[in-house]
């Protein structure tokens, strides 16, 4: 099926998720993301959530070169609202580790407090050039020697590529934080 979360998972909650979506477009040219998929791992990289989406509009764009995703795939997807809940139920009152992390919010309609989210395309100290946003591809090659996003994307390993990104600077990451509060 297109849902593998698992409710008896032991190592279900942690302190730390991180989260990854992939989108499919919608609109006359296919530019408006649309939620396709949705995966939360937690600290241990274990699946939380990952599941398909249905989307809440006609896609006018599979974007099938970057997710892999074609119009029966959808046929096994859970409602948007529902993939909703889900998140804001792991994701709430956690530590929350992605990349690039503002599109996902927005294609999931969720906020969550800026002090509780660690975004690895914001965080200055892993960027080689100051005035641009390292890809997930290159921090993974550089800080991980994993190779990612070969073919198309899979968001479980781009949000435990992120997650590893994090823990290897997480120390640092959080004493800088600590020192601003």
């Amino acid at each position: 099926g297109g849902d593998t979360t698992d409710p008896d998972n032991p190592y279900r909650v942690t302190r730390i998720v991180a989260l990854d979506c992939e989108m499919v477009g919608g609109g006359k040219d296919g530019s408006r993301d649309l939620l396709a998929r949705v995966s939360v791992v937690n600290a241990h990289g274990q699946i939380l959530l990952n599941c398909l989406v249905l989307p809440t509009e006609p896609v006018t764009d599979y974007r099938t070169r970057i997710t892999g995703l074609r119009a029966h795939d959808f046929t096994r997807g859970i409602p948007f609202t529902e993939a909703q809940k889900r998140v804001s139920d792991l994701l709430t009152g956690r530590t929350i580790i992605g990349h690039d992390l503002k599109h996902d919010f927005k294609v999931l309609l969720l906020n969550f407090p800026r002090h509780l989210v660690r975004d690895t395309a914001k965080y200055r100290p892993l960027r080689q050039d100051p005035s641009k946003k390292p890809s997930l591809q290159q921090l993974a090659q550089r800080f991980l020697v994993r190779e990612i996003q070969l073919d198309t994307h899979d968001s479980v390993e781009d949000a435990r590529a992120a997650l590893d990104v994090y823990k290897r600077v997480a120390q640092e990451w959080e004493q800088r934080i600590r020192r601003r509060r």
